[in-house]
């Protein structure tokens, strides 16, 4: 799918979202949504050629059963224009890359993506380390929420695990926006309860979905 992930009205509705969840609480909560991690085009290059170089040396095995020989360069030559098939499907057809490599590598590559956005939206840098990244990654179907380190003294992992599947669910299902909407609400929630607002409170980050 090309353009933006979410129309100007779900990005208008998302803010007022956030500010809202943001009325009862001291934390402060950023959105980040990505298209993708990763082009991953090497990874998947990577996985074709060890594909095409264990067909290949199959092919050669079952054509010596049958008493068929091949010239090495023969062999060679049939592998070189069989990766270069599959790596021309990859260049045309990037959105197929991600499915021809390991989950573990997409997930991974997620996660260090938001890693990324906490420190470049400046979550680590409020008053009372209270910040929270809701981030999603559409390609990978991953969806992730960091928090800041007193947030994390107080609340554990497994009480973010509910909103960040409920979160992928949405995502699976095209509905970005909605489930976003529903993970500011719930992380909001866990906040007014765990770090309620304060006299003086301000906002120190933007009420806004960022997109990547």
């Amino acid at each position: 799918m090309r353009g933006p992930l979410l129309t100007p009205e779900e990005h208008a509705r998302l803010a007022a979202a956030i500010r809202a969840a943001e009325r009862n609480t001291s934390g402060e909560i950023v959105c980040v949504v990505a298209r993708s991690s990763d082009s991953y085009f090497h990874a998947a290059a990577l996985m074709l050629s060890i594909a095409t170089i264990a067909a290949t040396m199959a092919a050669v095995l079952v054509a010596d059963a049958y008493w068929i020989a091949f010239r090495p360069w023969q062999i060679v030559a049939a592998q070189a224009l069989a990766l270069l098939a599959a790596v021309a499907v990859i260049v045309l057809f990037p959105r197929l890359r991600i499915h021809l490599v390991p989950r573990s590598l997409r997930y991974r590559n997620a996660h260090r993506s938001a890693v990324k956005q906490f420190l470049a939206t400046d979550i680590h840098t409020t008053a009372a380390r209270t910040g929270v990244l809701i981030f999603l990654s559409a390609a990978e179907r991953y969806a992730e929420i960091l928090a800041d380190s007193a947030i994390n003294a107080r609340v554990p992992q497994e009480r973010w695990d509910a909103m960040i599947a409920d979160l992928v669910s949405h995502a699976a299902a095209g509905r970005i926006g909605d489930g976003l909407e529903k993970t500011i609400e719930a992380a909001g929630a866990l906040l007014a309860a765990e770090f309620p607002r304060e006299a003086g409170d301000v906002n120190e980050l933007d009420d806004r979905v960022v997109e990547i």
